[in-house]
């Protein structure tokens, strides 16, 4: 198992112990990845509903039961690697199927607004370096991304959890039960 899913299965058993009625659904994506952006998904999301084809309400009826998933959760659990200074293909793919206007965001006379208010978001994030801070934390597009994304959805309450330094030899022994010992659930 990954380091990333121990992490954020971590936060999960936290999130468990302090409400243990929650109800988890989980959405991997190493399993069941979101499809890249096409040129068919971006005309599916701007027909109108009653001109849609039937693939095209295929198209946008996936969409839909991604966003669905996070209208519905009042806690949500992202976690990633960093590959390459960004998060994977994968997650970026599934931002793509849930940025639409009208379901997580909309715009008004004052401009855009999160749809998806009074959510938390706990980041459980692991990278080879450490980029939290020193003279990598430039290259941390990860958490920024992330905290971007969910801003304009309205997520504003965000807990990140960190475990760094996975390839450095002296911290990577430990990283990971550094990491989840700092896991705090408010």
């Amino acid at each position: 198992m990954s380091a990333s899913r121990k992490l954020g299965n971590a936060v999960i058993e936290e999130i468990l112990a302090k409400y243990p009625d929650s109800r988890i659904k989980e959405r991997d994506l190493t399993k069941s990845p979101a499809p890249f952006l096409e040129e068919a998904h971006i005309n599916s999301f701007f027909t109108p509903a009653e001109n849609r084809s039937p693939e095209q309400e295929a198209i946008n009826q996936y969409s839909e039961s991604l966003i669905s998933e996070l209208q519905e959760a009042d806690i949500i659990v992202l976690d990633s690697p960093m590959y390459n200074f960004s998060v994977p293909s994968t997650l970026r793919s599934y931002f793509d199927h849930t940025s639409r206007a009208g379901y997580t965001f909309r715009y008004d006379e004052n401009g855009p607004k999160g749809m998806l208010n009074n959510k938390k978001l706990y980041v459980a994030f692991t990278s080879g370096n450490i980029y939290s801070e020193g003279p990598y934390q430039s290259y941390d597009s990860n958490v920024p991304y992330v905290r971007n994304i969910f801003g304009f959805y309205g997520v504003t309450d965000v807990s990140v959890f960190r475990a760094e330094g996975l390839s450095i030899p002296g911290i990577m022994e430990n990283a990971l039960e550094k990491a989840i010992e700092s896991i705090v659930i408010a």
